[in-house]
């Protein structure tokens, strides 16, 4: 692990602790070595839990992304702050679009005031696949916060804010593997929107990984895009009801898939990176890097980056243009990583 010294003596901080991410951030960081590692959420009782979880070396911040000086508070002395907190699910977004204004884009903006005026060497942004050509109220409002992190270079000197995008983290909450679970294990049916969806999916450790990975190589205003694996839905659920069938006294034949067609908001692909982010666009070993658009007020330079591979990418990066596993494949992966093991990462 590269990033491993990086964060050595560090004072660490990550916003949304609470949510699956921002936990799985905080677990990773707590054995990294850290001088300090804090979280913040406004979820009072999933606070206290990873209190718990983590003991007496973390310190819990009780507070919400929407009150700007709380931030600022809880941000000084930080050397790193980790922003994973967000409004993520896309029909509630949808049904509520000032909220997610409120806490994906004024949430955001926020926390760029409160690292600028602590001083915040160092900002990473998790944000999503569903921030390129957003046709949704949740990925328009994390694109905005792409943008927000990208501008605070202009505006902070001295000062590193850039953003990880990546897609599914099997087994979290919200994603579809446990939804299928519950489903197998009350003898169906299954419900997914269309057989032809395809979607990016990743482990929530390798997710982890790479956001780290991203912190510690980031120089500030870039979009740092994770290469993950891809999978057709209808497969996804054809192999968990083959494996977990049985687990439950069912015949996986007895299972019934239903399609209900795509939900508001919703696309049958992914995207990771689109047509226009290309050509600004370099590849590293785990990461394709989307550089700022006006290169004239960033330091950036592709350059720089370690690992950088020769040659200009001639393809948008979406889930509908990579070869998906195939079932086999899907089945021993799922197997590797635990995820048929239980219905929830967190």
């Amino acid at each position: 692990m590269a990033f491993a010294d990086f964060f050595k003596d560090k004072n660490v901080l990550v916003t949304g602790v609470a949510g699956t991410v921002g936990l799985a951030l905080a677990k990773r960081l707590s054995g990294l070595g850290v001088a300090s590692l804090a979280g913040l959420d406004n979820n009072e009782s999933g606070l206290f839990m990873v209190q718990h979880l983590l003991g007496d070396g973390f310190r819990a911040v009780l507070g919400d992304i929407r009150d700007r000086d709380r931030l600022t508070s809880a941000f000084a002395g930080c050397d790193v702050v980790f922003h994973a907190a967000a409004l993520k699910h896309v029909p509630l977004c949808e049904q509520h679009p000032l909220e997610a204004v409120q806490t994906n884009i004024l949430g955001t903006q926020n926390v760029v005031h409160a690292a600028m005026a602590a001083e915040v060497p160092r900002v990473v942004y998790t944000s999503t696949d569903k921030a390129v050509n957003p046709p949704n109220v949740m990925g328009a409002s994390k694109l905005m916060g792409e943008h927000l992190m990208k501008a605070a270079n202009v505006a902070a000197a001295g000062q590193v804010f850039s953003s990880t995008r990546f897609g599914n983290v099997l087994g979290s909450r919200g994603s579809v593997l446990p939804v299928f679970h519950r489903q197998i294990r009350s003898g169906g049916p299954l419900t997914l929107t269309s057989r032809e969806m395809t979607r990016f999916v990743m482990t929530l450790e390798k997710s982890v990984d790479l956001v780290l990975e991203a912190a510690n190589i980031a120089r500030g205003g870039e979009t740092m895009i994770t290469k993950m694996a891809t999978v057709r839905i209808a497969d996804l659920a054809e192999v968990m009801i083959e494996a977990l069938a049985p687990r439950y006294g069912h015949r996986p034949e007895s299972i019934e898939i239903i399609e209900s067609g795509p939900r508001p908001g919703e696309k049958l692909y992914e995207e990771l990176m689109n047509v226009e982010e290309v050509r600004r666009s370099v590849e590293l070993e785990n990461h394709f890097v989307v550089l700022p658009a006006l290169t004239d007020f960033y330091e950036v330079q592709a350059s720089d980056y370690p690992g950088l591979r020769p040659g200009e990418l001639v393809r948008p990066y979406n889930s509908a243009n990579e070869v998906p596993m195939g079932k086999a494949e899907l089945r021993e992966y799922l197997e590797n990583t635990g995820l048929l093991d239980g219905e929830e990462v967190a």
